[in-house]
């Protein structure tokens, strides 16, 4: 049996009406080709996406980004060695395969950084916790404007694929292993426990980054179903988008030597 989505979503192929509106207006605002599973998930719940991305949009076209790129630069990466040439050639990449995996890589390194602090501000607006007091950065990069290429849904995939990510989705998560990731060179940091360090590094830095954020907030009259929006935000920005911010961090830092 073939691997399922991992969470329920709208996919973009699928949507229409509104959603298929608001999908267009969170890719030209977040530069990108393709709605990240955060808002295909929210699109699920009644009233959410609209009050959501509204709410949100302010954020990632004013403070968010410099507190996005605050967070990048202050994660602590554990040290690993780097592509060579070689090593990529002998594994069947061309220098253009190469050149779009890095742009990939950068385009999510953008957007996983502005998810974690806009919907962590968005979690501690109306869960305030203590957060250690943090400032965003002077300069911030604009969105890439990268293509990428459409995700697959995992029932398309052939079986030994989706049980590979299945198996890679469990790397550098500590409970929830439901959501979705790569790579041999990351099994020597899951299993000496750096991965689940790292990921636990980039919860707090999003939870500080996300609670300075969310003083700029001004949200409107929030949908019956706020509970499971959180709840969603949360479980997302816990698991999946800080442990693939902290894994594509790695990957691109590796990569640095095929530039």
């Amino acid at each position: 049996m073939q691997g399922k989505e991992s969470v329920p979503s709208i996919l973009e192929s699928e949507a229409t009406g509104q959603v298929a509106e608001i999908y267009a207006d969170i890719r030209q605002v977040l530069g990108t080709s393709i709605v990240n599973l955060i808002w295909r998930n929210l699109a699920t719940i009644p009233g959410v996406l609209e009050w959501t991305w509204i709410t949100a949009k302010p954020l990632y076209l004013g403070p968010a980004p410099a507190y996005a790129e605050a967070v990048r630069r202050a994660i602590d990466l554990p040290v690993v060695p780097s592509f060579s040439h070689d090593t990529l050639a002998a594994a069947g990449l061309s220098n253009d395969d190469v050149a779009r995996i890095r742009d990939i890589l950068d385009s999510y390194h953008y957007t996983n950084a502005l998810a974690l602090v806009a919907l962590s501000a968005l979690v501690m607006h109306f869960e305030p916790t203590q957060q250690d007091a943090v400032t965003p950065s002077n300069g911030a990069p604009r969105p890439l404007g990268v293509k990428l290429p459409e995700l697959p849904p995992m029932q398309s995939l052939k079986l030994e694929v989706a049980r590979l990510i299945e198996e890679l989705n469990g790397f550098g998560e500590d409970t929830d292993k439901s959501l979705i990731a790569s790579m041999s060179m990351l099994v020597p940091l899951e299993t000496n426990g750096q991965l689940r360090t790292l990921t636990h590094s980039i919860r707090d830095l999003a939870r500080s980054h996300g609670r300075a954020l969310a003083q700029h907030l001004r949200p409107s009259t929030p949908p019956d179903s706020l509970q499971q929006a959180l709840a969603s935000c949360r479980r997302f920005v816990d698991h999946p988008i800080s442990r693939m911010t902290g894994i594509c961090s790695l990957i691109r830092t590796a990569m640095d030597g095929t530039a």
